[in-house]
C-alpha cells in the first residue's frame, strides 16, 4: 500500500484543503502516515501572509525529501500560487499545484508517475469564477470541524497578497454546505466553524443566499449545538445582522472582528473600509444585544509611514476596545502588494518593539476578560488532553475562554458546566458540576 504524508502551513481553510485532499488519498487507496515517517508522496499546503510563512514552506518541502529522497513531492496553496517559478526551482519538488483545481491532483500525480519529470499545473486564479468543492466527511480531530463556505477576497487591502493568491470572490452552493455539516452532524460532531478567505462576502456573487441565510440555514441541522464564524469585517456587523442573529441561541457569542490599526489614517493608507467610529459602533452593537459576547482581533504593526503617534493611537483604541483576546503581528513586504512601495518603510527593531507593547496589552485584556467570569457555571466542550499535564482536559466556553479541568479523556467531544474558578493568563482553571 503506498503511503501519502501531509503538513499544512497557515489558515483555518488550508486546514481545511488539507482534509479534504487526504480523504481523496484515502479513497484513492493510500495509507496516510505522519509528516516525519517515510512516505510515497509528500504533500505541503503552503502559505504566503508573510516572508517568515515562504520560508516554512521552504524548509518543509526541503524536509519531505530528506524523509525520503524518492518520493515524490507537491506543492499547493497560496505560496505556490503566487511563486510557482520559484517553488518549482526548489530542489526534490515534482508536482506544482497552486489554489485552483486540487480536486485533480491525483490524476495529475498519475501522469506524473507515467511521464517522471516536474510538473507546473499553477494558471491564472483571478479568472476563477466557480467555487471548487473540497469536501470533507471525516476530521481526525473529533469535537470541531471547520466548514470551508467561502473562497477569494475582493477587499485588495495594500499589504495584502492573499487577493493575489485566491483570486476573486466565490461563494460554496447553500446545498453542499448544508449536505457537508449534516453529514458532520451525523458522525457526531458537535461544532462548526464556518470559514473562508473572506466569510463576509458569502453570497455576493450569488443570488437568493447571504451570510445570514446561510447560518439559520445551519442552526437548524438537529445534532449541531454550536456554531462559530470565522473573521468578519466591521461593516458586516449592522443593526439588521444583529438582529438576525440575536435569537439563534447555537451561535457562539464570539466574533473575531479584523481591526488592523486603531488609527484612522492608518487604516486608510492600508485601504480597510472602515473608521475606527464605525469598528467601534459595530463593537456596542453586539455588546448591547448579545450576553458575554467575546470580540478578539488581530493588529499589525509596523505599516509603512506608521509614527509613534499612529501607534499609540492604535493602542488608546485597543485599550478602549477591550478585546477577549488579541493576535498581534509585524508587518510583512509582499512584492507585489501596493504597500511594498510605500516610503517610510519601519525598521524591524522599532516593528519589534511596538509588538511586544501590544502583546503585553494583549495579556492583559485577556486576564482582565477572563477574571470577569470566574465564580460563573458555563457550558465547556471538551476538545483534548491538556498537553504536559497528566489527567487534566481542556475545551472552550461559547465565548472562546479556554478552561482547563481534572477531568478523563472520556469527556472528549462532550459539552459539560463548569464552574470556573482561577482566571490565568490565557485560560481559566475549572471544575466541572453535574
Amino acid at each position: 500500500m503506498k503511503r501519502a504524508a501531509f503538513y499544512t502551513l497557515g489558515c483555518k481553510v488550508n486546514q481545511y484543503e488539507t482534509e479534504a485532499i487526504s480523504e481523496m488519498f484515502e479513497k484513492a487507496g493510500y495509507k496516510i502516515v505522519d509528516f516525519e515517517d517515510e512516505a510515497d508522496v509528500y504533500v505541503i499546503n503552503t502559505c504566503t501572509v508573510t516572508n517568515l510563512s515562504d520560508r516554512k514552506s521552504r524548509q518543509m518541502i526541503r524536509r519531505a525529501k530528506r524523509n525520503n529522497e524518492n518520493s515524490i513531492v507537491i506543492v499547493i496553496g497560496c505560496y505556490a500560487q503566487t511563486a510557482p517559478e520559484e517553488v518549482s526551482k526548489i530542489e526534490g519538488v515534482n508536482l506544482v499545484v497552486g489554489t485552483k483545481d486540487r480536486s485533480r491532483i491525483l490524476e495529475y500525480l498519475k501522469e506524473l508517475e507515467t511521464s517522471g519529470g516536474r510538473r507546473n499545473y499553477v494558471g491564472d486564479i483571478m479568472k476563477t469564477r466557480e467555487f471548487e468543492e473540497l469536501g470533507v466527511n471525516v476530521y481526525k480531530e473529533r469535537t470541531r470541524a471547520f466548514i470551508k463556505i467561502q473562497e477569494g477576497c475582493n477587499q485588495f487591502c495594500t499589504y495584502c497578497i492573499i487577493p493575489y493568491a485566491r483570486g476573486p470572490v466565490r461563494s460554496r452552493s447553500e446545498e453542499n454546505i448544508l449536505k457537508e455539516v449534516s453529514g458532520l452532524a451525523h458522525s457526531g460532531y458537535k461544532e462548526v466553524v464556518l470559514t473562508g478567505i473572506h466569510v463576509a462576502s458569502y453570497g455576493k456573487d450569488i443570488k437568493n443566499t447571504s451570510l445570514i441565510d446561510i447560518i439559520r440555514k445551519v442552526h437548524e441541522i438537529e445534532g449541531i449545538e454550536r456554531i462559530r464564524l470565522g473573521s468578519i469585517e466591521p461593516t458586516t456587523v449592522t443593526e439588521e445582522f444583529v438582529r438576525a442573529i440575536k435569537g439563534m441561541e447555537k451561535l457562539c457569542p464570539q466574533f473575531h472582528i479584523s481591526l488592523q490599526s486603531g488609527c484612522d489614517s492608518t487604516l486608510k493608507r492600508m485601504n480597510r473600509k472602515y473608521t475606527t467610529k464605525e469598528y467601534l459602533r459595530s463593537v456596542e452593537l453586539l455588546r448591547e444585544n448579545l450576553k458575554d459576547v467575546a470580540v478578539t482581533t488581530d493588529v499589525m504593526v509596523g505599516f509603512p509611514g506608521e509614527t509613534d503617534e499612529e501607534f499609540n493611537e492604535t493602542c488608546r483604541f485597543v485599550e478602549k476596545v477591550l478585546f477577549a483576546r488579541m493576535h498581534v503581528f509585524k508587518y510583512s513586504r509582499r512584492k507585489g502588494t501596493p504597500a511594498a512601495s510605500y516610503p517610510d518603510q519601519v525598521a524591524p527593531q522599532k516593528k519589534e518593539e511596538r509588538s511586544r507593547i501590544l502583546i503585553e496589552l494583549a495579556s492583559r485584556m485577556t486576564l482582565e476578560y477572563n477574571k470577569s467570569f470566574t465564580g460563573r457555571v458555563l457550558p465547556v466542550l471538551f476538545e483534548q488532553e491538556v498537553k504536559g499535564k497528566e489527567g487534566f482536559m481542556e475545551g472552550l466556553t461559547p465565548n472562546y475562554i479556554r478552561v482547563e479541568c481534572k477531568g478523563d479523556k472520556d469527556i472528549e467531544g462532550q459539552i459539560l458546566n463548569v464552574l470556573l474558578r482561577e482566571a490565568k493568563d490565557d485560560y481559566i482553571v475549572g471544575e466541572i458540576v453535574n
